[in-house]
């Protein structure tokens, strides 16, 4: 059962990290032994697990099937794990956490020494990443997450809303003024590239009908930074999130188009592997977010 164990987990670890020779680096062993480790499974379970060629690796059906089950099992196996080694009813061990650099920047990282005074056994290791693939490819027990999450295999925790607005320069206004909302569909736009329609939004007015508006993208980004220093430098209209540009309304460094109307607002979730027996240090850091960021 043992040496099934270690085969099963390194067939996990290849389906993670979409390699055999990054699942050999993680887990601590050479590309051949990995290899190994699945042509061993597949011979025990007269089945093919992975199809491999020179460029990627891929699932077949029952390759599928196994890994969903085994994924759930051997995560509940590393956690009684962890329990019984750290006892119940102590919150220690790594947490690893990740989070967009800005969110984590303005709202998580100030927090942290608070948390790691009130838990000293805990030990930190903090990434940011605006993907929910590094979840299981990279062990990490929860992830931050802003916008509103699609359905996925993992659990949530929703902290908080958000408001997002539409920002402009004085400067890119001067050029394409924008006086109603029909205007936004003529001028340029700096895109998103993380949302799946990033220039198409519906603004709701408290008294009038609500409007659907698509603009055309003339730059692009998936970093709200970057989004915002195009912002500045007067090349387009932009979606952030009030929080990232208050000050910059206040100085008048930006101007919000169309304040009578409002976007929808977004979520900032804690997501977390959907398993049976979440770590206490991941159920006290949860409950630390909550009561530090939810509303």
């Amino acid at each position: 059962m043992h040496l099934q164990l270690n085969r099963i987990q390194t067939f996990l670890a290849v389906v993670d990290f979409a390699s055999y020779t990054r699942a050999a680096h993680y887990l601590g062993i050479s590309k051949a032994m990995a290899s190994l480790h699945v042509k061993a499974l597949e011979e025990a379970l007269s089945a093919t697990l992975l199809i491999r060629n020179t460029r990627h690796v891929s699932l077949t059906d029952t390759g599928q099937a196994f890994y969903d089950e085994f994924k759930i099992i051997v995560a509940d196996i590393d956690n009684a794990f962890e329990h019984v080694r750290h006892g119940v009813n102590r919150v220690a061990g790594k947490l690893r956490i990740s989070s967009t650099s800005e969110y984590g920047e303005k709202y998580i990282l100030p927090i942290l020494a608070q948390f790691t005074e009130r838990y000293p056994q805990v030990r930190i290791s903090y990434n940011f990443n605006s993907s929910l693939n590094d979840l299981v490819a990279e062990k990490l027990d929860l992830v931050i997450r802003l916008g509103n999450l699609a359905d996925s295999a993992f659990k949530s925790r929703k902290l908080a809303d958000y408001e997002i607005v539409l920002v402009a320069s004085a400067d890119f206004l001067a050029r394409y003024p924008v006086s109603e909302p029909q205007d936004l569909n003529g001028v340029p736009w700096i895109a998103n590239s993380n949302l799946s329609g990033p220039t198409q939004w519906t603004l709701s007015h408290p008294r009038q009908e609500r409007v659907d508006v698509s603009g055309p993208t003339h730059f692009e980004s998936n970093s709200s930074t970057a989004i915002r220093a195009m912002t500045l430098s007067s090349l387009g209209v932009s979606v952030l999130p009030g929080w990232m540009v208050e000050d910059d309304l206040a100085s008048g460094r930006l101007v919000r188009l169309l304040p009578e109307y409002a976007l929808p607002s977004q979520a900032v979730s804690v997501v977390f592997p959907n398993s049976a027996h979440v770590p206490r240090k991941t159920r006290a850091f949860i409950d630390f977010l909550l009561l530090h960021l939810g509303q």
